[in-house]
């Protein structure tokens, strides 16, 4: 390609268009500079002084005169909130919410704010009240999540499952497990007042919605032993391994209970000791020890922890073992096994716990619901120690 002379006249031309563009956003970034409310600069001078509550009253005249700055209030209402500075949030969201001529979108918006402002200070009445009022809004995904979290908290379970269909209904995501658990919480309610045809109906909804619902399960064993079907009880609670054989150590006491009543506590204690031999766990072997001691004798016992404790080495087993050990120890030697054991035991109380596998919180009993974090079906059924023993 042959060099053209006339090309060098354009790298000045272009040179002083790219100039003349540069002036002329710095000339427009000066102008809306200069068109801010002299408020906006004087709640950044509050913000960054650290006067929060002076800062909020020049932005909130702000808006007044200019109703393009909610999104900056939004802003600091969320950043209130995250601080924990609840009551400060909820003025900025109330102070929006007071407008007349703020757009629709945004009086929506200010809306959601404004709930999740009362469900972090646990006004459960007001948030809710305002999360219904958004329901059929573009918050209405949000809002129903919010209200779904509120029922969970107040215990309005029927409620808590026409939310979760609601929003299954609506695409945003399956809450068949939490469902379950809903109507397990509503059966376990009823089978306390003794309303047991109630409860196994709402069992039976729990497992429509999950067929891998272990809770459901257990408690439908329950039903039947409180109508006084030992035998219905004890296949419903086998029916646990098909499910989940971990969870068995869940139901190993009722089990065992069960065969005794029904006079057949051996193979009550055979079955429990397949179930060992499959899956090993703490609990289970405080069930089955017990039955082998009364069924067996001392050194059965003793055995069956000695095996346990070689496939499976953890302080647990050994306090178990150290158990054994005392039943039939002679008077020199049960002082100082006492001993030993005490202090065994004192540390394994730290670590038979079960945890969280969402948030970690740590619990001495089983939990459906975390405490901590309310996720439902979190808590592996196994001991913290057994876990870091098998990882």
């Amino acid at each position: 390609m042959e060099f053209e002379f006339w090309m060098l006249l354009g790298i000045p031309l272009f040179f002083s268009l790219g100039w003349i563009a540069a002036r002329v956003d710095i000339k427009q970034l000066v102008s809306e500079s200069r068109t801010l409310p002299r408020g906006y600069f004087k709640g950044l001078n509050f913000l960054l002084n650290e006067q929060p509550d002076k800062a909020i009253d020049a932005f909130i005249e702000i808006v007044k005169l200019d109703p393009e700055t909610a999104d900056m209030h939004f802003a600091l209402g969320n950043l209130f909130r995250r601080r924990g500075e609840v009551e400060r949030a909820i003025r900025v969201h109330q102070n929006l919410l007071a407008r007349p001529d703020l757009p629709l979108e945004q009086q929506h918006h200010a809306g959601y704010e404004l709930g999740m402002d009362y469900l972090k200070a646990g006004l459960l009445d007001r948030a809710e009240e305002t999360f219904n009022g958004l329901v059929d809004s573009q918050y209405g995904v949000q809002a129903q999540r919010a209200l779904l979290e509120i029922y969970q908290r107040e215990k309005e379970w029927k409620r808590a499952i026409t939310a979760a269909q609601g929003l299954q209904s609506s695409g945003a995501g399956m809450r068949q497990k939490e469902i379950a658990q809903f109507y397990c919480e509503l059966a376990q309610d009823a089978l306390v007042h003794l309303h047991t045809d109630e409860a196994m109906a709402l069992l039976e909804q729990a497992l429509l919605s999950d067929r891998t619902n272990v809770r459901a399960t257990i408690l439908i064993g329950d039903v039947q032993l409180a109508k006084g079907d030992v035998e219905g009880a004890l296949m419903t609670w086998r029916r646990v391994e098909q499910q989940s054989v971990p969870h068995v150590a869940l139901v190993a006491a009722r089990l065992m209970d069960g065969y005794r009543k029904v006079g057949r506590p051996q193979e009550g204690v055979n079955l429990l000791r397949s179930y060992l031999a499959e899956a090993s766990s703490i609990d289970l072997i405080e069930v089955v020890f017990k039955a082998v001691t009364e069924l067996d004798g001392a050194q059965a016992a003793k055995d069956l922890v000695v095996e346990e404790l070689r496939r499976t080495p953890t302080l647990l087993g050994l306090d178990k073992l150290l158990e054994a050990r005392m039943m039939d120890a002679p008077p020199e030697v049960f002082d100082e096994l006492s001993m030993v054991k005490n202090l065994v035991h004192g540390y394994t109380q730290k670590l038979a716990r079960y945890q969280c596998g969402h948030c970690g919180f740590k619990a001495r009993q089983f939990y459906w619901q975390c405490p901590g974090c309310s996720r439902w079906d979190s808590y592996p059924p196994r001991r913290t120690e057994e876990l870091n023993v098998m990882n």
